[in-house]
């Protein structure tokens, strides 16, 4: 990598964005085909391999999707290259993976107690009786059994912000929970008391959702962050107290 051409590198930065502003100007949506191979060489002025690389980019960060056999296609736009770069960072320092949990869960309590009216308002009856399902195998399951609890609270999460048909905030929420797979085994002193508290927020998350208690609902929020907070402040200061 060191030995790369800053030059070739340049180029390869002026392809990715001709193909970036292609789509833009030519208003694709996704799914939509590119041009083929050769067609993208003649209109960007590049040669077959800058393309390539190019492609290969754009693949990585979901903008492209290269079908094999098919040709290549606008992608997703997914967060999913935001996810990776999040879950990267978790993995490079203990401190830096600390600091990025305490940043998701301020992101996910701003978006769920910012939309607090719309999530209680279009929550379906179905929906609220999936939210009790999955409080109910919190309870069964427990903490301490493998990993069901925690696959329940994050399809929770999941469910409670589905209503609002917003991607970027689904997405969002679950990057928390890519990060916290990484960052859980640091994240020591979930007590018994700590448990109970996390179910009863969840049932009161619902019970709250269920009677159109918008104020309940928030409040019930800020009780099962709290305690998360917590345990990402009193983890990071065992890990300074031990460097010292």
């Amino acid at each position: 990598m060191s030995g790369t051409r800053p030059g070739r590198q340049l180029l390869r930065q002026e392809v990715v964005e001709g193909i970036k502003r292609y789509i833009l100007e030519e208003r694709l949506r996704p799914g939509d085909p590119l041009p083929t191979e050769p067609a993208l060489c003649e209109a960007l002025g590049a040669s077959r391999s800058s393309v390539r690389e190019a492609v290969k980019i754009l693949n990585a960060l979901d903008i492209v999707e290269v079908r094999h056999g098919h040709g290549t296609y606008v992608g997703r736009l997914s967060l999913s290259a935001l996810v990776e770069s999040l879950t990267f960072r978790g993995l490079l320092s203990p401190d830096d993976d600390f600091q990025v949990m305490a940043d998701l869960v301020d992101v996910r309590e701003l978006f769920e107690r910012g939309m607090a009216d719309r999530i209680v308002s279009l929550l379906t009856p179905e929906q609220l009786d999936s939210l009790e399902g999955l409080v109910a195998t919190m309870r069964a399951t427990g903490a301490q059994e493998g990993n069901g609890f925690v696959e329940a609270d994050r399809a929770f999460h999941a469910l409670l912000v589905a209503p609002l048909g917003n991607q970027l905030i689904g997405q969002l929420s679950m990057a928390f929970w890519d990060v916290y797979a990484i960052v859980a085994p640091h994240l020591d002193g979930f007590t018994h008391a700590d448990e109970t508290a996390t179910i009863a927020a969840h049932q009161n998350i619902v019970d709250a959702a269920r009677a159109g208690d918008i104020a309940g609902f928030t409040k019930a929020l800020g009780e099962h962050y709290a305690p998360v907070r917590r345990r990402i402040a009193e983890a990071r200061a065992r890990d300074a107290a031990a460097v010292d």
